[in-house]
């Protein structure tokens, strides 16, 4: 972390119909943001102005800039990344809202592999209207993956303060799970998450519960048997690697009985498993973070919102949220590597059949 500057987050407008500009500005009218960082928004000056008037919001000021190199401390920036002929059309998913929505994406990707942003923030895409020859993904998570991944694969998490839950699958139809539910793919994502809660949420020894696959975690194999053949001996891997990881739990009570208060992480096998549960305890406060990858990426936990599109009562609660936690995972990350950056080495043998340590900070051979 740069410790002579705030945080410079970048924040993407994502569909320019949805509610991606109205939870911006919301969020933004709050002066306490800029205490905590520099927003370099990623979108239009005329599109805000269009939102920020339609809706009576609250007037502040953008200061346009052309690059995130030249964003001011204590100011609210905005870099213009598409033209004044995009038209806006609440509400509706068009082709110029997907391009406007990729314009922002891969300006502020640039820009955050660069360093010239510290962390990202995305306002919901339509994962239809903005594929093309140049985005071909489906969805967030994967494009940063090939963008700015690095070899390192990608995890996503929903989280707020009581709950985090992981996916071992992500946008995948529900025909195709039982072949993606693989031992490996387990493992590799309870590695990844495990990794994640100690070192960007602060968990010494994180404890994470695996969710079954089939109703009732398959009832000995009645219902399914990736339970017994799948999911239990992956577990068993990652414990072998000292993840402390504990299940199957079947998914239909593991929720709502309170049971997953116990654990640090939940890792669900796909999309609605997980987060279907999560959205009804946390829509308000949740936010989606691509954990696993070098640089810090959050999100709101919705989507664009068109049915409510320029209505003025889209929460932005949840992109506030998605700006604090961004912010907490860069520091907690900071703070991880420099606790481990030079760990300290200690050496144990048999001396008289005691074990002595021998604290080698010091070095043994000095005179």
């Amino acid at each position: 972390m740069k410790e002579d500057r705030k945080i410079k987050v970048g924040i993407t407008h994502g569909d320019i119909n949805g509610i991606g500009y109205e939870v911006i500005l919301k969020t933004l009218e709050d002066n306490r943001i800029l205490e905590l960082c520099t927003p370099v928004v990623y979108g239009s000056a005329k599109i805000a102005a269009y939102y920020r008037k339609n809706m009576e919001l609250q007037p502040f000021n953008l200061n346009q800039v052309a690059s995130a190199a030249e964003a001011k401390a204590n100011n609210y920036n905005i870099i213009n990344v598409v033209g004044e002929e995009v038209k806006i059309e609440p509400g509706q998913s068009t082709q110029q809202g997907g391009e406007a929505a990729f314009a922002a994406l891969e300006r502020a990707v640039t820009d955050l592999r660069s360093g010239d942003i510290d962390v990202l923030v995305t306002a919901p895409i339509n994962k239809n209207n903005i594929q093309s020859e140049t985005f071909t993904f489906p969805g967030h998570t994967e494009y940063l993956e090939a963008s700015i991944g690095e070899g390192n694969k990608p995890l996503m998490i929903l989280c707020n303060d009581n709950v985090r839950v992981a996916l071992v699958t992500t946008h995948l139809p529900i025909a195709k799970l039982p072949e993606a539910i693989t031992h490996d793919g387990i493992v590799e994502k309870l590695r990844i998450f495990n990794e994640s809660l100690k070192r960007d949420f602060g968990f010494e020894a994180p404890r994470i519960a695996v969710l079954a696959l089939n109703p009732h975690a398959g009832e000995n194999g009645l219902l399914g048997n990736e339970e017994q053949e799948v999911i239990a001996p992956a577990i068993a891997t990652a414990q072998a690697e000292k993840i402390m990881c504990f299940g199957p739990y079947a998914a239909d009570g593991f929720f709502g009985s309170g049971q997953f208060s116990h654990f640090d992480g939940v890792l669900a096998m796909y999309h609605d498993q997980g987060l279907a549960p999560f959205k009804t305890m946390a829509m308000e406060c949740g936010v989606n973070f691509t954990a696993g990858l070098p640089f810090v990426r959050t999100s709101p936990d919705h989507g664009t919102g068109y049915d409510i599109a320029g209505k003025g009562v889209a929460s932005e609660v949840s992109m506030r949220e998605a700006i604090y936690r961004a912010i907490d995972i860069y520091r907690n990350r900071a703070n991880y590597e420099m606790m481990y950056r030079h760990p300290l080495r200690k050496q144990y043998h048999h001396k008289g059949g005691d074990n002595v340590v021998l604290d080698l900070t010091k070095d043994e051979h000095a005179d």
